[in-house]
């Protein structure tokens, strides 16, 4: 989770709260069927002790933010064997589980900066899982393809104090947009970066920008987050060139060997 009082304060003449506009508190999902239709938000642990929040997009793919798939402060991208995403995490049990095959922050974000505006305008990665999670098991949530929406948004994400289950704000406001940056009252800590914020237009939840971090604004508490197109397109297209290929692997045959129907025979050519 960045903190992110700085860019606050570059952005705060831009953003202004729609009049009226009404927020709910942040509600545990304590049981298993609380959190039913939002299990494939998961927790996305980094090595012994840090976590992120991520969502599956596809059967293989979660997105998350680009900045927790680094190491501080050196800068070094985490190894896909330091990540295990654990879909619907609640108290102890996950709907799934999975380990990493691949990891793919946007060539836009930099790590080892500061959190600077460039960075949050690019702040998500996507992470390959190493095996896919069926969608007979979990449906993965769509990304919102449009403009983002004002008004009302929720947010669903783990964090400090609350890392063993979901929580969701069932209705929190953008404040405004400018040059791709969205700035949002929604209540976020440590652990919910890369957490989704979801449009309810047209029907079930899209994610329509992921939560870069938090800071302040005029003396209130906000998030911030990034517009989504195009840079979901590019990510895929960055995963695919950069996806590990199968390594061929070389059967050896003994001259003469015959091991099973399939195997080649080798006939010894006489001389007349």
């Amino acid at each position: 989770m960045m903190k992110l009082g700085m860019i606050c304060a570059v952005l705060c003449v831009a953003f202004t709260a729609p009049l009226a506009a009404q927020s709910s508190k942040l509600r545990a999902l304590d049981t298993k069927n609380d959190a039913l239709a939002w299990e494939a938000v998961g927790r996305l642990d980094i090595g012994p002790s840090g976590f992120c929040t991520g969502t599956l997009i596809a059967p293989d793919l979660v997105l998350t933010a680009a900045h927790c798939v680094f190491h501080k402060p050196s800068g070094a991208k985490v190894l896909p064997k330091e990540l295990t995403f654990q879909a619907g995490l609640t108290h102890g049990q996950a709907a799934a589980k999975r380990g990493v095959a691949q990891i793919e922050a946007h060539t836009g974000y930099t790590p080892g900066q500061s959190h600077n505006l460039q960075n949050v305008r690019h702040d998500i990665a996507l992470v390959r899982l190493a095996k896919p999670i069926p969608t007979h098991e979990l449906s993965p949530f769509a990304v919102f393809n449009g403009a983002m929406p004002q008004g009302a948004v929720s947010v669903v994400s783990y964090g400090r104090g609350r890392s063993d289950k979901l929580s969701r704000q069932n209705q929190c406001q953008v404040l405004g947009m400018r040059q791709r940056l969205i700035a949002l009252d929604c209540d976020v800590t440590f652990g919910s970066s890369g957490a989704p914020v979801f449009t309810h237009l047209n029907g079930r939840g899209q994610i329509a920008s992921v939560i870069s971090g938090g800071g302040t604004m005029g003396g209130r508490e906000i998030a911030l987050g990034m517009a989504l197109p195009p840079l979901i397109a590019d990510l895929k297209r960055q995963m695919y060139a950069n996806k590990p290929r199968p390594k061929a692997t070389v059967r050896r045959l003994g001259v003469g060997a015959n091991k099973g129907s399939s195997g080649a025979k080798f006939v010894t050519a006489k001389g007349s």
